[in-house]
């Protein structure tokens, strides 16, 4: 898969509250690049905890569900646009279907 972008992530664990993400962020990306995903199902295979949510959106579990990575997948492209990265208090206040940060 195409992740777009790297540097949003990079961004996030950079941050001197964050960079505890560093590590499940980067295997993340790595796994996302790795992987052909054209299904949902094919998402929840691998990652179990993942949520599948309306209008195309993947909420993943990061760094033992401390944050919350928000994706919108566009299968048939093989791309990943990653919508929304923070903690899981930040992640209760959004709207997983339409955030948009980044």
């Amino acid at each position: 898969m195409r992740v777009i972008a790297k540097s949003t992530l990079v961004k996030f664990w950079n941050q001197p509250e964050c960079n505890d993400a560093k590590g499940a962020l980067q295997s993340w990306y790595d796994e996302a690049l790795k992987a052909d995903w054209k299904t949902p199902q094919e998402i929840k295979e691998h990652y179990r905890s993942a949520s599948i949510c309306g209008n195309n959106r993947v909420v993943f579990n990061i760094a033992g569900n401390k944050y919350r990575l928000v994706v919108e997948m566009q299968y048939q492209a093989g791309i990943v646009w990653v919508k929304f990265i923070g903690t899981h208090a930040q992640y209760d206040k959004i709207n997983v279907e339409n955030v948009n940060e980044y």
